[in-house]
């Protein structure tokens, strides 16, 4: 399906649920308590990493996170050692992860913060003259430099075909700016984003054949992000948020959008 057809449709969508009223209940919401860049981007890292998971639990793991560092948490990332934040977070859960993954993520940060300055500087240092998977892969391995942890990590590796939808998910909030993402990296182009697939967001691409694939992986996210590039060059990601609320708000139907789109040019 050239899902370019459907720009109108799509573009609709956009207007009527990409408004930050529609945000909660989200993770990302943890990013608009800040006005400092340092500090969104370190809330951000944090509440995409941990966005696994029922939205109630993900929600509260995140707000504890948050609560037990100081007003700033770039500040607190930046003057922590790595061993005052395994003491810190130690009896930290959420789901599968431990506090101790929790904290060689805020150590590895913290490494990146003094060797480049911000996340948003290493991202784009890795982003240069890279493909979009050796960028990830790049940006995760300067994260997880920490030297701490017990070998499992809260990023997933992209090099292993993983979709990457926490890392991706991060990125869009970092990236982008407009009613709902709150950007901050003007040094990184969304052009380079790539769709934060999971499963709900595959049954959406499935049904509008933007993919034919079958696996939630990386190779797939890759084709939604080239079948939404040719709607969007410059900005690939950009109806990520709207249709996602298919098939969460009550008001958000799938499957009268999907009309919408067989009625505004050709099969959906």
């Amino acid at each position: 399906m050239p899902l370019v057809r459907h720009s109108g449709s799509l573009e609709d969508l956009y207007r009527r649920y990409n408004k930050r009223r529609y945000v909660h209940p989200d993770p990302l919401e943890f990013v608009y308590r800040y006005d400092d860049p340092a500090d969104r981007e370190i809330v951000g890292l944090i509440a995409a990493s941990l966005a696994f998971g029922n939205v109630k639990q993900i929600l509260a793991s995140v707000d504890r996170v948050l609560s037990r560092m100081s007003d700033s948490p770039a500040r607190y990332v930046c003057d922590a050692r790595p061993s005052e934040m395994q003491r810190r977070f130690a009896d930290f859960v959420h789901r599968i992860w431990t506090g101790r993954q929790l904290a060689a993520l805020l150590a590895g940060a913290r490494g990146v913060v003094r060797r480049y300055g911000s996340l948003g500087r290493c991202f784009a240092a890795c982003a240069e003259k890279e493909t979009e998977i050796d960028s990830l892969t790049r940006f995760v391995g300067e994260l997880s430099l920490s030297g701490v942890g017990d070998g499992r990590s809260l990023l997933a590796d992209p090099a292993k075909g993983s979709a990457c939808k926490r890392l991706n998910l991060y990125l869009r909030w970092m990236v982008r700016k407009d009613g709902v993402d709150p950007g901050g990296w003007a040094c990184v182009p969304a052009s380079r984003l790539i769709i934060p697939l999971d499963t709900h967001m595959h049954r959406i691409a499935l049904a509008l054949r933007a993919t034919r694939r079958k696996s939630a992986d990386m190779t797939t996210a890759l084709e939604i992000t080239e079948a939404f590039r040719r709607v969007c060059p410059d900005d690939p990601v950009r109806y990520d948020f709207a249709l996602t609320r298919l098939g969460i708000r009550d008001d958000a139907d799938l499957g009268a959008f999907l009309g919408l789109c067989r009625a505004g040019g050709g099969d959906a």
